[in-house]
């Protein structure tokens, strides 16, 4: 067997392994540690897990610059194990498909980054740069909070963000922002309804209105969303009561340059202008704050607001990225991530260079019977490395 062939098969292998561990958003515990020993095994210089559970792993080279490989070890639920046709825990590997939930979304990337890290170990010497692999937690939940702690410790110059692409280039993404609406009624008996004031009712209106909006639009990124997800009143169930509440929440996909005033602003003038109409009508809107315990123990709390992000073709960082797979072979454009990353905050908060390049497919991830190719596993693996070596060790840095 070729030192290629015993690559893929420990790559494929481990990959099948970390599918086959359970890792939802606050119980990564046992995938942190099965990618910790894996980079152990494979000679990183420093590898460790930090505070909120993430585990991170560095191959020193001897030059300035810090490169960053991002995945997230944490997945959605399996909330129907019976729908799927395949053991969504089971790591099986059909007609070139490994299956499993996590496959796409996103653990294979991650192996394929630890593995690509490892490349360059027997030669750092002749790294210009480090390279720093981070596996993060409860991105499912808070895109880039846990990321904001690894980047407090490591100081990237450039991250590389491991979602699925197809092995395109990902040079900017939408944001997420999770909106709840409130509207406040009066309780009385559903006998006597002129008593209350119906918070359903009102919240109808609203929405309707909402509805109306006409939300930006970017030329690279396409059109900001605000789709309705939930309408939940209060009390619930209603047993011959009006109900003196209604919430409803709403998942906002933003643009570059939105902020949490910004998208809250026309939901708020529409409450102010039915108030002028309607004395009665109460109402606000904000931004939701939620909290999250880590497997560690620590909680997350931030609000639901993640920021879009988008740079340039030209930026010195996306030429050398392109540059590097051009030069390992690939033909890859350059795309963006329709839904929300990590990279929400090493971008779009902090503004670092940052690029998306991962195998697979965005429609693969979250669903029934979630699967990756190994062709695009193993085409990962490589483009990682083509583009590290470009990035770090090119003449144009």
């Amino acid at each position: 067997m070729t030192e290629r062939d015993t690559m893929k098969e420990n790559l494929v292998q481990h990959c099948s392994e970390i599918v086959r561990i359970p890792s939802e958003s606050g119980r990564e515990k046992d995938a942190a540690l099965f990618v910790k020993t894996v980079m152990e095994s494979l000679g990183f210089d420093r590898v460790w897990i930090d505070r909120l559970g993430s585990v991170i792993g560095v191959v020193d080279g001897s030059g300035p610059m810090t490169v960053m490989m991002e995945g997230h070890l944490d997945t959605v639920g399996v909330p129907e194990p019976d729908a799927w046709s395949v053991p969504p825990f089971g790591g099986e590997v059909r007609c070139e498909r490994l299956y499993g939930r996590g496959t796409s979304d996103m653990k294979s990337a991650l192996m394929a980054m630890v593995y690509a890290a490892a490349d360059f170990i027997p030669r750092k010497s002749e790294l210009n740069g480090s390279i720093v692999v981070a596996g993060v937690v409860c991105e499912e939940i808070f895109e880039g909070v846990a990321q904001g702690e690894v980047l407090d410790q490591v100081q990237p110059d450039l991250v590389i963000i491991g979602e699925a692409s197809e092995l395109d280039l990902c040079i900017g993404q939408r944001g997420r922002a999770e909106i709840q609406v409130t509207v406040y009624g009066k309780s009385a008996h559903s006998a006597r309804p002129e008593a209350g004031i119906n918070a359903v009712k009102n919240m109808c209106r609203l929405i309707e209105r909402i509805d109306t909006l006409v939300l930006p639009y970017d030329k690279f990124l396409g059109p900001a969303i605000q789709e309705l997800t939930d309408v939940i009143s209060s009390p619930y169930p209603g047993a011959s009561v009006i109900p003196e509440k209604c919430t409803a929440t709403y998942d906002r996909r933003l643009l570059p340059g939105e902020t949490e005033d910004s998208v809250l602003a026309p939901i708020r003038d529409i409450i102010d202008d039915l108030r002028q109409t309607d004395p009665e009508f109460r109402a606000d809107a904000r931004i939701v704050e939620a909290d999250l315990v880590c497997y560690t123990g620590e909680t997350i709390s931030a609000r639901r607001f993640f920021p879009a992000w988008h740079f340039p073709e030209n930026a010195y960082f996306v030429e050398a990225a392109s540059r590097g797979l051009k030069t390992g072979g690939f033909d890859s454009r350059f795309s963006h991530y329709s839904f929300c990353t990590d990279g929400s905050q090493s971008a779009g908060v902090r503004g670092i260079p940052t690029v998306g390049f991962g195998p697979s497919r965005e429609n693969l991830a979250h669903v029934v019977d979630e699967y990756i190719e190994i062709d695009q596993l193993l085409k990962a693996y490589h483009g990682y490395i083509a583009m590290l070596s470009e990035i770090i060790n090119g003449e144009n840095r």
